[in-house]
């Protein structure tokens, strides 16, 4: 099969759109790069479709790569065919292809194996051909110095014959297909280990059965995770009579002495080889679709994440709550850069709380702050509670940021070639602030797995888990754009075309000649070519720079038809852009040619009328109950602030100013059925909810979405 076909079955896009997206692929273009600049080429594909096509791609390459491999196999044991090779290249997916592939692996020494060697294999093709009614007669034909008796030589035999059963595709697809819709996923508890204190969370399964069809991603990964530690054990059951009969119905044409061979070889077959091998296939599959549909969610909500609200350029003064440790408390100025550093102990056992208001409010003066970040740790509440007792001679507004994954950021390599003169509790206070800036700019420097916004991310596969991350990173900061003059390393580095090499090219380059004054001086960054500048020109911006659309998302490709724009209006390059009346003149038409057409044409005019804007809304101060501040001041039926800190396909965890997330499960988002959580809510979205139910030992929370929401 050929690459283009097996996508077009899987997707269902154009066929064009397809063709064209497979060349740009090709010619190493990034997926933010193709979605952007070449909608004309692709048909106005999205990048999600174009994460489609490249998804299939590796599959079929994968693929093709497991036929090569299996076919050299096969030829070098001198069974290859024109016909069996056909049908090797004509398999279209893995599962197909490893079943047509099962009688030439070479296994290890197998019970078939040293039958056949014993020269029991003409008894077992007799047998099969279910003619004679003296089985055993026949049997005694072939006893020899390792067969004694015709039992030895009647059960040889059924070893080979329960081999044959095993490897015949028909057999195994109606097993297969039996296991796929009617499978009981059921569970046991270890006793030795079901007291123990890590195994109560895992409780629910300690005795479960359920359809594997059924059982919903969370559950299964949950499930799973819980057999990995080794308190239950999983088991998959099916009805085994149906089973056997069905497989017999295929293959007993007789009522004789060898049908009842048939039939025990059968049930041989079935306990020894079939039914252990599909049972684990179905677990692995069932497993790769749950890994899958976690890391959608975790997808969903880093995306949310990192394009979450940013305060913008401000001057900002972080603190990084705590008690005994005291409050690590820094100044930024409006870029991010750290201005001042130091402690204070309001909290107990010091309790100097009128020290540490006089310290901050004359901070506050001297670097002219504008806003507070507060991290979201411990102590976090009662540093929220002192700040807003200060009486500023400014208003600041005062915001609290998760500080989910700062601890991982402030030890990391990143941070220390940052801040290599401070330690982690600097750091940590840092990119506190600078989250409340620009969350994008600060959450790219750390691993994504870190930032606790998924579900079972330690238990998915990593490697699909990191890819699914990384692209969706790079959509993210592709889609905001970034400021080449200010970006760190790991923002740049994530740029289309770009990279972490060329990253660092393009500070050390900046470092050493100044700020870039326009996009043409990007071609002077050491090894970064054409290709490069290409992918990347259009996500970065130059602030003030010599040419105007060097600070918006039109690329330098496209920077004469604007030119010609603005010629044609009779005005000056700059007066063109912002200016709606001068926009709402300009008939694309007049500008379309072979190779810019009418997509690209209203992109361009969407951002002459809003250069450079960033999508993403402003951040907005929210306040917790102040009279919430552990689960046992919890009712049932308060309504209460929060702010949603995870999604999953069950629920959403809701940040209620306490230590413990409530949970709003699924099905208290609405009256109504729910289908998708992010329907409903969006990460680090401000929300009221209801007290459900408040279960103090196990510190779980169960919260209703109040119905103004």
């Amino acid at each position: 099969m050929q690459l283009i076909p097996y996508i077009l079955q899987r997707t269902q896009l154009p066929e064009k759109s397809v063709v064209n997206t497979i060349a740009l692929l090709n010619e190493d273009c990034t997926i933010p790069f193709i979605a952007r600049y070449r909608k004309e080429r692709t048909g106005n594909l999205d990048e999600v479709q174009i994460g489609s096509i490249v998804q299939h791609k590796t599959a079929f390459e994968a693929l093709e790569k497991r036929k090569a491999a299996i076919i050299k196999a096969v030829e070098e044991q001198e069974l290859l065919t024109p016909e069996l090779q056909s049908k090797f290249q004509s398999c279209t997916d893995l599962t197909q292809l490893e079943d047509l592939y099962l009688p030439y692996k070479k296994s290890k020494k197998t019970k078939a194996e040293t039958a056949r060697k014993n020269g029991l294999e003409p008894l077992a093709k007799i047998i099969m051909g279910q003619r004679t009614d003296e089985i055993e007669y026949v049997a005694s034909q072939y006893l020899g110095d390792s067969i004694q008796n015709e039992d030895e030589a009647l059960e040889g035999a059924r070893h080979i014959i329960a081999e044959w059963v095993n490897e015949r595709g028909d057999i195994r697809n109606q097993l297969r297909n039996q296991l796929e819709r009617y499978a009981q996923i059921t569970t046991k508890v270890v006793k030795s280990k079901k007291e123990e204190d890590k195994a109560q969370k895992f409780r629910d399964y300690f005795d479960w059965s359920e359809s594997l069809s059924r059982c919903p991603s969370h559950r299964f990964l949950a499930i799973s995770r819980a057999e990995k530690e080794g308190f239950i054990r999983i088991k998959i059951e099916i009805d085994e009579e149906r089973a056997l009969q069905n497989m017999e119905r295929r293959l007993i044409k007789s009522n004789n002495a060898c049908s009842e061979q048939i039939e025990m070889s059968i049930a041989d077959a079935y306990k020894r080889l079939l039914f252990p091998s599909l049972s684990n296939e179905l677990l692995k599959n069932a497993k790769e679709k749950a890994d899958a549909a976690a890391i959608q969610v975790f997808s969903k909500n880093l995306k949310q994440l990192l394009l979450g609200a940013p305060l913008g350029e401000k001057r900002i003064l972080a603190i990084d709550p705590g008690f005994r440790t005291g409050c690590k408390v820094v100044c930024l100025d409006a870029q991010g850069d750290l201005k001042h550093n130091e402690t204070i102990y309001p909290h107990a056992p010091q309790n100097n709380s009128s020290g540490a208001i006089k310290k901050i409010s004359s901070l506050v003066d001297a670097y002219k702050i504008e806003a507070i970040a507060i991290g979201n740790g411990t102590a976090s509440r009662e540093t929220e509670q002192l700040v807003k007792r200060i009486p500023f001679k400014n208003p600041i507004e005062v915001f609290v940021v998760s500080e989910a994954g700062a601890s991982i950021y402030s030890a990391s390599k990143i941070a220390r070639e940052e801040f290599p003169n401070y330690d982690v509790t600097v750091r940590g206070a840092v990119s506190i602030g600078r989250r409340l800036a620009d969350p994008l700019a600060e959450l790219v420097k750390i691993d994504p797995k870190s930032i606790g916004v998924g579900q079972y991310q330690h238990d998915v596969d990593q490697t699909k888990l990191k890819s699914s991350l990384d692209t969706v990173v790079e959509s993210c900061v592709n889609a905001v754009g970034v400021n080449i003059n200010t970006a760190s390393v790991s923002l740049l580095s994530y740029v289309s075309g770009i990279g972490p090499k060329l990253a660092e090219n393009i500070v050390t380059y900046r470092n050493e000649h100044g700020g870039f004054k326009n996009r043409k001086e990007i071609k002077k960054v050491p090894r970064l070519g054409g290709k490069a500048f290409e992918q990347g020109a259009g996500f970065l911006r130059i602030k003030e720079g010599a040419n105007p659309l060097d600070d918006s998302a039109v690329h330098p490709e496209s920077y004469p038809i604007v030119e010609q724009m603005a010629k044609d209006q009779g005005v000056p390059l700059a007066d063109i852009l912002r200016n709606k009346n001068v926009l709402q003149r300009i008939d694309l038409e007049n500008y379309c040619t072979e190779i810019i057409g009418m997509p690209t044409l209203e992109d361009i005019l969407e951002e002459l009328e809003k250069p450079g804007l960033d999508r993403r809304e402003k951040a907005k101060v929210f306040t917790f109950n102040q009279s919430i501040k552990e689960i046992t001041d919890l009712r049932k039926d308060q309504l209460l602030p929060g702010i949603v800190n995870n999604i999953t396909n069950f629920g959403c965890f809701v940040d209620i100013g306490i230590k413990e997330s409530g949970l709003i499960h699924i099905s208290n988002l609405s009256d109504s059925f729910v289908k998708d959580v992010n329907e409903h809510v969006s990460l680090h979205q401000q929300v009221v909810v209801r007290v459900l139910d408040v279960d103090i030992p196990r510190k779980r929370i169960q919260l209703a979405l109040h119905k103004s929401q």
